[in-house]
This record gives C-alpha cells, structure tokens and sequence, in this order.
C-alpha cells in the first residue's frame, strides 16, 4: 500500500512538471518586461521648443526638462494660465502656490525631453 503512494507521489510530481507553464527567458536577467514600451527621451535646443507656444501646440520648460502639455491644455484648472509661457520656462509658475503637490507627479507623463544647454 505504501508503494503505491509513493508512486502516486512521483507520477504527481511528473505530471506537472508538464502542466505547470515554464520561464521562456532560461537563464536571462530579469529585468524590464519585453511589453513595456520605454520612452526614449531627447533634448530640444531653447529655439526649438519656443515654436510650440499655442493652445493646439504647447510645450513648455520646467526646471531643464520639456513638456508637451498639448492634451492638457483645455483641462487646466487655471484656464489660459498654462499658456502664459507657452514655448518658453514655466519654471517659476509651474512652482507658484496655486499648484496642488499632485501635478509635480502628473506632470511626467508629459515629459518628452531634457533642454540642451
């Protein structure tokens, strides 16, 4: 009787071995998911961002780093505030105290760049 529950065991045990879905990346580095796109990132002169100063087209500097606000134009619970620099260094407005702690988080997902120096 306990033979055949130490097969039973074994035959378990092999059994998923096959089931159980298996790591295709055998012997890689975990890392970054193959799915994951990553965003890559480039540097705008001064000039080139100043073009990109309308509502339908925004961009705007904060601290060395460019922003296309474009989409978040018409959300801006400031209004037109968001375009007073539009093309050009937002930097201390962006910084003002009308600004909750939660757009310093939003605002990355707009980052599309570092400004050249």
């Amino acid at each position: 009787m306990e033979m055949i529950a130490w097969t039973l065991v074994v035959l378990i045990l092999l059994g998923a071995l096959f089931i159980i879905p298996r790591s295709k990346n055998k012997g890689e580095t975990k890392g970054t998911p193959p799915n994951v796109m990553l965003k890559t990132l480039k540097t705008y002169t001064k000039e080139e961002v100043s073009v990109h100063n309308k509502r339908d087209d925004c961009w705007i500097i904060v601290k060395g780093k460019v922003y296309d606000v474009t989409p978040y134009v018409e959300e801006h619970p400031g209004g037109d505030a968001i375009l007073n620099n539009a093309g050009g260094d937002s930097t201390e407005g962006f910084y003002g105290p009308q600004h909750a702690t939660r757009v310093f988080d939003m605002v990355d997902e707009f980052h599309i760049g570092d400004l050249k120096l």
